[in-house]
């Protein structure tokens, strides 16, 4: 275990044959690291599949990763704090393969008095005793005695692939959707339309002031978008009614809220006379990259439905659970549902729990369909393996959910918001419910969120067609 205080070597007191050595294993989080800080990707550290076929026959590490561990013997040890590097002459020896133990040691070899210069011999090993590279280092020795507390060493995650790739890839093989993009009046948001099109994900259809959408066009930059179509609209309110009859007629196939208010959009969408509605009561879903959950996390309803009765929950779960299904159908499994509230137990002071215990008994007589849903779960029992562990729960869902469903508008949203701006996560939005999808995105949204919820909307269309969800 390294000591809690740093303290160097300086010029006078080092001697000839000195040595000091540190010894670390190589993980493969530790090979993500060095990719990420070098931006060295190359497949050989990073693809199993690739470097199985490679000469090294596996995954290994970068060859400077040994040289890093030289630099930290010499920075931390000898001659420790203060050492200034010059020179490093490196010969690579033999790959590192992931959980090899290396050892470096650095041996004094010459000392320059005039410019308080250090050469040292340098070696790593693994823990058979084989070299893996060796060299020559110069230094600057520190010439002031430095006796300090060791600084804590930075907090590094590593996260593995973005969870729907395989969702986008697979909505590439589908012609693209003919979309209505409600009043795209900002280059901002005729840009959000461009990155679809490019990904061949939609057809745009711009509904709005056509004056507006052409001058929005032009101050894009977007070569081409002035051959989309247009429908012209008096202002943002009669946009979206135009919008809704032309999803009705079955002119498009999905709606994209574009720059407008979402209870503007939604203001046309939700009464039964607009003729979008299905008989399910109309829900949202986030769909979310968790850097730190080890699959994809869906979130309803944290947009739509303020405060759900027992009645509407049962919509809101089984419109997910279908979007879940439609996705993720190659899992050949159905999804875990958890049911969220305070607390893990049912109790009459809480109304929460006790709709999570009719959502799950209903779920149980068929009442909805295509899930595994458990609850009362508060936040931590859902996701975390650990927590369940420790509080004894037995549950299938427990600890490793798909599918979150919040008590009310409130809860659902700080939650998603919490996870988007302090966990890292990306969310796309998807509107359910419907007899055409509907994509709500938002200035702030990344690229990749605002493709992933046009992929989404081309899976639930494509189902729809197929008559896999009502």
């Amino acid at each position: 275990m390294a000591s809690e205080m740093l303290e160097n070597h300086v010029f006078d007191d080092i001697k000839v044959g000195q040595t000091a050595e540190i010894t670390r294993q190589l993980t493969q989080q530790e090979i993500h690291i060095f990719a990420a800080v070098s931006g060295d990707v190359n497949p050989t550290h990073l693809d199993a599949e690739y470097a199985e076929k490679s000469r090294f026959n596996g995954i290994v590490g970068h060859s400077m990763w040994s040289g890093g561990l030289i630099s930290t013997v010499l920075g931390t040890e000898l001659p420790g704090p203060g050492t200034g590097y010059l020179e490093q002459d490196i010969k690579f020896r033999r790959p590192i393969k992931v959980d090899e133990t290396i050892t470096a040691k650095v041996t004094v070899k010459r000392k320059y008095k005039k410019d308080k210069s250090v050469i040292f011999d340098c070696v790593c090993t693994n823990e058979k005793g084989e070299v893996v590279a060796d060299g020559i280092a110069k230094v600057l020795a520190p010439i002031r005695k430095i006796k300090i507390l060791r600084p804590d060493t930075p907090m590094i995650s590593v996260h593995g692939k973005y969870h729907y790739e395989d969702t986008l890839a697979k909505s590439r093989e589908l012609d693209p959707l003919r979309v209505g993009v409600v009043h795209p009046v900002t280059p901002s948001g005729i840009e959000a339309v461009a990155d679809a099109v490019t990904e061949d994900l939609i057809i745009p259809v711009l509904i709005g002031p056509k004056a507006r959408i052409l001058a929005a066009i032009k101050e894009s930059g977007v070569e081409g978008a002035e051959n989309w179509e247009i429908v012209n609209s008096e202002h943002s309110h009669d946009s979206a009614k135009i919008a809704v009859q032309l999803a009705v007629a079955g002119d498009i196939e999905a709606l994209m809220k574009g720059d407008l208010h979402t209870d503007e959009l939604l203001g046309a969408v939700v009464p039964s006379s607009a003729g979008l509605r299905t008989e399910r009561r109309i829900s949202h879903a986030f769909l979310l990259n968790v850097p730190t959950y080890h699959k994809p996390l869906m979130i309803t309803d944290a947009v739509a439905n303020i405060t759900p009765d027992l009645a509407a929950k049962v919509d809101i779960c089984q419109n997910a659970i279908d979007l879940w299904n439609v996705l993720f159908e190659e899992k050949n499994r159905k999804p875990k549902v958890a049911i969220l509230s305070a607390v893990e137990t049912v109790t009459g002071s809480m109304p929460s729990t006790i709709d999570a215990a009719a959502l799950c008994k209903m779920s149980d007589r068929g009442q909805i369909t295509g899930g595994d849903l458990d609850g009362p779960l508060a936040f931590d029992n859902a996701i975390s393996l650990e927590a369940v562990k420790t509080k004894k729960i037995i549950s299938s869902v427990a600890g490793d959910a798909d599918i979150l469903v919040a008590p009310n508008i409130e809860s659902g949203n700080i939650l998603a918001k919490q996870l988007i701006f302090l966990g890292g996560a990306n969310a796309a939005g998807i509107m359910l419910g419907t007899r055409v999808p509907i994509i709500l995105t938002s200035r702030a949204d990344s690229i990749r969120t605002r493709l992933l919820s046009c992929a989404v909307a081309k899976a639930m269309a494509d189902a729809r067609r197929k008559g896999k969800i009502k």
